[in-house]
């Protein structure tokens, strides 16, 4: 079963619920070892929230990579959309007691289960978060300045 919703969809009801939760979200950050987190955020406490967006049942049975972002949050978050079955989201394979599940649509998410929070240490952390910060500064310097988006990064 899929749902007529679409990541972007997703992405945007998520962002909004991170938001209020106090977390800046960011789509689409690169993490070390070629990953790439569909959301990752912070929130004032300089805590890291990674959110993995998942669309379809084929999708979600076929990520074997989400493990790893395990190693670049202090919690972690599965989002789908309304109407995708859950049953998988509750079994073993995708560890419901460290994960948490949102459920959302393109206006909100509704949390159906909290993530807990696993402390990073704190120069992976500190790291993690440099990334995130240079890759926002970035992306609104391009909204303001399009040629400037053609600059080296590192």
């Amino acid at each position: 079963m899929t749902s007529d919703l679409t990541a972007a969809d997703v992405l945007r009801g998520t962002c909004r619920w991170l938001l209020r939760a106090g977390v800046s979200p960011l789509a689409e950050v690169p993490l070390a070892g070629g990953r790439r987190a569909d959301i990752l955020g912070v929130d004032a406490a300089g805590r890291l929230t990674l959110v993995e967006i998942k669309v379809s049942l084929a999708d979600l049975r076929g990520d074997r990579k989400w493990i790893d972002y395990l190693d670049h949050c202090d919690r972690y978050f599965w989002a789908v959309p309304a109407g995708l079955p859950l049953d998988d989201l509750y079994g073993p394979a995708f560890r419901p007691a460290e994960t948490g599940l949102l459920v959302a649509d393109r206006f909100d998410a509704e949390q159906m289960r909290d993530a807990p929070w696993r402390p990073l240490a704190a120069a992976r952390r500190k790291a993690i978060t440099l990334v995130l910060a240079q890759r926002a500064a970035r992306r609104w310097l391009a909204s303001i300045d399009p040629e400037s988006a053609s600059a080296p990064y590192d």
